[in-house]
């Protein structure tokens, strides 16, 4: 982040693999995670270069084109346009932003700085990871994945606004590490625990029932092993909820820390929330409750 004259100017980039079979779609999807970072800081993006891995011999240029529109008619839905970018061979398609844009420095939401006593809302359902895993393997149905879709979509602007308005003291969005992977940047080597409910975690319906059927990815395995000394669960909780706690996120929502004074403004303002928990003192450690 630079500033300047009291601009701040943020400066991010996000490339993943598709998690859709539509390439218009693929391309909107990553674009709506690319934003998201700036969106999580509280600024509004203004610019973006594409950066692209596609099989030059294998696949039709058509794909690509369908891609970088898909990104193209998203970022201008957020109020940013497309200027260039990068393409290169690569043995499988790979999509993504490196995206600018701006802020009031005095205002910028940092991913630390949450406080004792204030809540922590999230403003997407998890599991979008589970169903993808499920439509890569054959076994996700069609509504599901429109589901999952729609959220993946939903920019995390309206989020922001809020997370401003209320005075949020942090902020990250939530994507590959998972919901308990991205609480854990929040707290982590700070005078602060995390105490999360478990069973207020909004998670897509459908989730439970690809992670019933086998259709888990490799990443929940993963954050759950990256975060099995830094995170306290109940004895009652069960493996399933603690894999879909870890599951990673494409295009998540927001996970915020905000003063519980500001919890009336955030439900008023009718956009997406749970509250999940709430920040006590501690020592950094994310603390989940069944």
């Amino acid at each position: 982040m630079f500033v300047r004259n009291g601009i701040a100017l943020i400066e991010t980039v996000d490339v993943i693999a598709p998690v859709v079979d539509d390439p218009y779609t693929f391309g909107a999807i990553s674009a709506t995670n690319a934003i998201s970072d700036v969106f999580a800081m509280g600024g509004s993006p203004i610019t973006a270069l594409a950066v692209a891995g596609f099989p030059l011999c294998s696949c039709s240029p058509s794909i690509l084109t369908d891609i970088i529109r898909g990104a193209a008619d998203t970022l201008r839905e957020a109020g940013a346009v497309l200027t260039g970018g990068h393409s290169f061979d690569n043995a499988e398609i790979k999509f993504g932003l490196a995206v600018t844009g701006i802020g009031n420095a005095d205002r910028i939401l940092q991913v630390s700085g949450a406080q004792p006593g204030n809540l922590l809302v999230l403003t997407k359902p998890i599991g979008i990871g589970m169903i993808t895993t499920a439509l890569k393997g054959g076994k996700a149905r069609p509504e599901e994945i429109d589901e999952a879709v729609r959220w993946m979509l939903t920019l995390n602007r309206e989020a922001s606004e809020q997370a401003l308005a209320v005075r949020a003291t942090a902020c990250t969005d939530v994507t590959g590490f998972g919901l308990l992977g991205h609480a854990h940047t929040m707290a982590r080597r700070q005078p602060i625990d995390f105490e999360i409910l478990a069973g207020t975690v909004p998670v897509l319906p459908a989730a439970w029932r690809c992670l019933d059927a086998g259709m888990s990815p490799e990443g929940a395995y993963k954050n759950l092993e990256y975060l099995k000394s830094r995170v306290d669960f109940d004895a009652t909780l069960s493996d399933e909820m603690k894999l879909m706690l870890a599951d990673p996120q494409t295009s998540g929502g927001l996970l915020i820390a905000l003063p519980e004074e500001g919890l009336p403004s955030l439900q008023q303002s009718g956009i997406s929330h749970a509250v999940i928990g709430k920040v006590v003192a501690g020592s950094g450690r994310i603390r989940v409750k069944a």
